[in-house]
């Protein structure tokens, strides 16, 4: 079986249709969505790319891999769904985005070589690379962001696209006369991105996973990961001016919320994205770009589907389709992500399964309690394997997809930030280890426990599901962060870094031992007689 993991950046959990949106029409990711099951309450384990992705590609927790924000590089020999699917002979590619940096001292420590194929998949977190293209080419005083090749910018200079950067020039900006309308600017959201629409980002990507498929033949999984609807929210015609602000939702938000609120809270709201997005003309100028870039994903899942359907392929392809974070678009009086209400901590979660098992499962939805990590678990146990649950911290909703009672349902759920790089934190006076928050959230309530001596946060999500009045610091509540805290204790105390020996593993150590070594024996009749010692009753002779 094929396996097609695809992840948007940045897209919300309910801007589609299937999730009830009622402006937002995805009529494709519906369309996967009509085959097989939606899951409602699924949580990233960190509102910041790299953090998160590097989880979805370990299957681990922030704090075991230790890869806590962007630009951290994953430690060499942390094993990845690549590592696991080749141990079954599965292949394991890359289409798109990772987000991930290599651990190049560690790899120049063990002396792997770039471009050897170990080091190139410890340097590729794991996959075998068709096309490797983070998508963020943007250029400041100190160069550019990304220092990695972009196949993205040659594509454009193949077709004509001048310039040294033709994805700030083109891709995402629009022109003013004789000049170039930047993306980066939000006021410009609302023209149409210089661009023919078939170059643009998104179609291209979906034209390199095409390819590859028509290329290679299967068991594989390929990680089709794109890199909208992430800023610049710019789009090309006809995409730009699909939606308007008749379209857009108002704003989840309430004065109060600003009316004594939790120090972390409110200095990411006093931030210039926060401040920004708090405006209504810039959420009517975004937010309709926003949504054009979500139908041109759209748009391209229905070239996926279609290609599949043809090809012969549909019936033989698991699709998962997901994103790493959300957007809070103004909600909450914040943009990007960063913190842990649902715009940006909940991703939408779609498993299609073709095989017959799944057949009583499609078109249905699953509110239960699920987080990224176990999407990894998922495509490992789709894969053939047994989850090897001492390293893979992330657990199958194969049982959900299959329509079995799960054998581990999840009680709470956990994601953490590690926000000691974002100016947040200098500006709350925060030292590093203390610019860390770690989010626990059941059905019902979820806490923000705050590192550095701050007061948790409190949601009672089931009286107050738009999160708008935190109960963290409220003494009436004393008794619900108490039982929120017994979770996070609960969880704190996992196993998670004995990596190389399994439960089952020590086990049958334990079942198979033999005393070589004669610890705590005071006489020959204290060893038990099925066990082999290494002793002698009688000297030897001299020789």
């Amino acid at each position: 079986m094929k396996i097609l993991y695809i992840m948007f950046d940045q897209l919300r959990f309910d801007y589609l249709s299937c999730a009830g949106h009622p402006t937002m029409h995805t009529p494709n990711i519906d369309r996967i969505a009509a085959k097989g099951v939606r899951f409602t309450n699924a949580y990233t384990q960190s509102p910041v790319c790299g953090a998160a992705r590097m989880s979805a590609y370990t299957g681990r927790y922030v704090s075991s891999h230790g890869a806590q924000w962007n630009g951290y590089p994953l430690r060499v020999g942390e094993v990845t769904l690549g590592d696991h699917l080749r141990d079954a002979g599965v292949g394991c590619w890359l289409i798109g985005k990772t987000h991930m940096k290599a651990d190049a001292a560690g790899m120049a420590r063990l002396g792997l070589a770039p471009d050897s194929v170990i080091g190139a998949r410890q340097a590729e977190c794991g996959f075998d690379v068709w096309c490797r293209d983070d998508g963020l080419w943007a250029e400041g005083p100190d160069g550019r962001y990304d220092q990695k090749r972009s196949p993205y910018n040659e594509y454009l200079k193949s077709k004509g696209y001048g310039g040294n950067n033709p994805w700030a020039d083109f891709a995402n900006a629009a022109t003013d006369g004789d000049d170039v309308a930047s993306g980066w600017f939000m006021k410009n959201a609302n023209q149409p991105a210089n661009i023919d629409e078939p170059d643009s980002e998104t179609p291209w990507l979906t034209t390199e996973a095409i390819k590859f498929m028509e290329a290679t033949d299967g068991p594989y999984c390929v990680h089709i990961s794109y890199i909208k609807p992430h800023w610049p929210y710019i789009v090309p015609a006809p995409y730009h001016d699909m939606y308007g602000p008749g379209d857009i939702l108002p704003p989840v938000r309430d004065p109060s919320e600003l009316d004594d609120p939790h120090p972390v809270y409110a200095a990411f709201t006093q931030g210039r994205v926060g401040q920004t997005f708090s405006k209504d003309h810039v959420r009517d100028t975004v937010i309709p770009a926003y949504m054009g870039l979500i139908k041109q994903c759209d748009d391209q899942m229905g070239r996926l589907l279609d290609y599949l359907d043809q090809s012969g392929q549909a019936d033989d392809t698991m699709i998962i389709l997901t994103s790493d974070h959300g957007d809070y678009l103004g909600d909450h009086w914040m943009g990007e992500k960063d913190l842990f209400h649902a715009p940006s901590v909940k991703v939408p979660l779609i498993i299609y399964d073709p095989r017959t098992s799944a057949d009583a499962t499609r078109g249905t939805t699953c509110d239960a309690l699920v987080e990224a990590i176990d999407v990894t678990a998922t495509i490992i146990d789709a894969s053939g394997q047994t989850v090897p649950h001492h390293v893979v911290e992330g657990r199958s909703l194969m049982d959900y997809v299959e329509g079995r009672t799960p054998k581990a349902p999840r009680d709470y759920v956990i994601s953490e930030y590690d926000y000691s790089s974002h100016p947040v934190g200098a500006r709350l006076g925060l030292a590093p280890k203390d610019a860390r928050l770690f989010m626990v959230a059941t059905q019902d309530w979820k806490l923000v426990h705050c590192e550095g001596g701050l007061p948790p946060m409190l949601y009672d999500l089931r009286n107050d599901p738009d999160e708008l009045r935190d109960l963290g610091r409220d003494p009436a509540y004393a008794d619900v962060r108490a039982q929120m805290y017994e979770h996070l204790h609960a969880w704190g105390l996992r196993m998670s870094q004995r990596v190389t020996l399994s439960d089952d593993d020590i086990a049958a150590k334990q079942a198979g031992r033999k005393t070589g070594v004669m610890i705590g024996v005071f006489e020959e009749d204290d060893v038990p007689a099925d066990e082999t010692v290494c002793y002698r009753v009688k000297t030897p002779p001299r020789s």
